[in-house]
């Protein structure tokens, strides 16, 4: 298993739906806050949304508010990240990350490890 491993994307509609997931080794997540990333094509890889451990704080990027939810199980070590209303505008490559830190990191310079990503394309 990877350190971190993204699945979930694909092909999708406006106006959909979709639940990207992260399963997570141990160390990269455990005590850990986590982060979701993503890469529209021709821009800068953003952060969009973080949770703290062990998941009852969490911090969304001004532009995603209200579509996208954030969530963890500890149990099963996985990150997940919904996503509601789906538009052309959120096609991109979406990464999860470890946190340096057991709060939600709120800058790219508070991770210190992502995953390959996967790809979401919103085209009607």
């Amino acid at each position: 298993q990877a350190q971190l491993e993204e699945s979930g994307g694909g092909l999708v509609q406006p106006g959909d739906s979709l639940t990207l997931s992260c399963v997570a080794d141990g160390q990269f997540f455990t005590n850990r806050g986590m982060g979701w990333f993503r890469l529209p094509p021709g821009k800068d890889r953003e952060l969009v949304a973080a949770i703290n451990w062990p998941g009852d704080g969490k911090w969304y990027a001004e532009g995603v508010k209200g579509r996208y939810t954030i969530s963890r199980d500890n149990t099963k070590r996985t990150l997940d990240l919904r996503i509601d209303s789906l538009s052309p505008e959120d096609t991109a490559r979406f990464y999860c990350a470890t946190g340096r830190w057991s709060d939600a990191p709120k800058r790219p310079s508070d991770y210190w490890h992502w995953g390959v990503g996967t790809q979401v394309t919103v085209s009607p």
